[in-house]
């Protein structure tokens, strides 16, 4: 097994299938790094390529921010107004 690649990688992205092979050299750690490495430029290429694009629309996240902000000043108003405990002597 000794100088052979141990790490393989096939990619589906879609209908374009990738197939990544480490390089024989080195430790499998060194190969999972170059695999990793090679995996990364290839879904790099395809983003471009199909223009995906990489970010949220901005009405996505008005709309979610807006509702956390609304329920983070709910919970500070009821930890705000604790009611008083009585005392008991």
């Amino acid at each position: 097994m000794e100088g052979q690649p141990k790490v393989k990688v096939t990619l589906s992205l879609g209908s374009e299938l990738y197939t990544v092979n480490s390089k024989a050299v080195g430790a499998v750690s060194e190969q999972l790094s170059s695999v990793k490495e090679e995996s990364m430029g290839i879904l790099k290429e395809f983003i471009t390529k199909h223009n995906v694009p990489n970010d949220v629309p901005d009405e996505l996240l008005e709309g979610s921010s807006n509702d956390e902000e609304e329920e983070e000043d709910e919970v500070s108003r009821k930890s705000k107004a604790k009611p008083k405990k009585p005392k008991i002597n």
